[in-house]
């Protein structure tokens, strides 16, 4: 399978986002791995603006959804009306009914609500008065919240965070890329001249694909070395689950597609074990309280942990 698609739609979100490439590829690793992403970082970086080019570069169709306290799960999956002079009830769709949905600031919104998407991301259908109704494929979730609101916000539990294939930081642009966005955006905005470079149905293909990518015994052994020593370590209360294993070959398995590559290595593995399994960690309350971080603690265990002999 080519998957040269993949470097057309990163080349076409370059156009609008500058510099951040590690960022556009990780985006494009959940996707062909078939997961989600959550975004964190602070206002104004991009994070929108990415998933919107996004959208427009695979040509599936988009939607945003601003998570409020007030917000209700039936504002995301729909709800009936009922048609009088017809004495039915009609179905209408919410705004989780499109190709890539943006979810943003989730962590504004009340656990109840926020769990109505995560069972969307999981079940890809949703349910409505006994009724189910299937989501458009493919299906991709981009969150979105900020660290540093305190105030008014409801952290997602560990067990919805863990339903994130990968965490993503977009960060502050350099002085020189920050020229170049005032640059871009002085007269227009490029994202409004963005065409799309694949269909939706190619990046069906894509992810069937994905999944034929070859895991060699050694990278699996890789893997599950990992993700062990995160349930292992004193500073860790909980490591990462089966789910963060079989997320971490997932995404292995699409950046090597990514790469050209019919096979994974286990340098797939080491560039992606922060973003998949960082989030999915829980540390004792001693750690917590004197600073600690997840992605630390994941820099020790893969310094510490040797790469298996043989790799295809």
């Amino acid at each position: 399978m080519d998957f040269s698609a993949c470097f057309k739609i990163i080349d076409n979100i370059s156009q609008v986002i500058v510099g951040k490439q590690d960022p556009i590829k990780f985006i494009l690793v959940g996707l062909l791995a078939d997961g989600h992403v959550l975004l964190e970082d602070v206002p104004g970086v991009g994070k929108t603006v990415l998933a919107r080019s996004l959208a427009a570069s695979i040509g599936g169709s988009y939607n945003r959804i601003q998570f409020t306290p007030d917000l209700l799960p039936s504002d995301i999956t729909g709800f009936n009306i009922y048609v009088q002079h017809e004495s039915r009830f009609d179905f209408r769709e919410g705004p989780v009914m499109a190709n890539v949905v943006l979810a943003d600031k989730i962590n504004r919104t009340v656990p109840r609500t926020q769990s109505s998407l995560l069972e969307s991301m999981e079940e890809r259908q949703v349910t409505v008065d006994g009724e189910t109704y299937p989501l458009p494929s493919p299906f991709f979730v981009i969150a979105t919240q900020n660290p540093i609101e305190l105030e008014g916000t409801f952290p997602l539990p560990e067990a919805q965070l863990d339903r994130f294939l990968l965490k993503i930081n977009m960060g502050y642009p350099d002085q020189r890329e920050e020229m170049e966005i005032l640059k871009r955006f002085q007269e227009e905005d490029p994202l409004s001249n963005l065409v799309s470079v694949v269909e939706p149905t190619q990046i069906l293909k894509l992810q069937q694909a994905r999944k034929r990518i070859v895991v060699s015994n050694a990278v699996r052994e890789y893997i599950t070395t990992i993700v062990q020593a995160t349930r292992n370590h004193e500073m860790i209360k909980f490591g990462a689950s089966p789910r963060g294993s079989m997320g971490l070959m997932r995404s292995a398995q699409a950046l090597a597609a990514m790469e050209g590559r019919s096979y994974t290595l286990p340098d797939d593995v080491k560039t992606l074990i922060q973003p998949v399994l960082a989030h999915r960690l829980i540390l004792n309350e001693n750690e917590r309280l004197r600073g600690e971080k997840p992605e630390h603690i994941l820099t020790q265990i893969i310094k510490q942990t040797p790469i298996p002999d043989g790799t295809t």
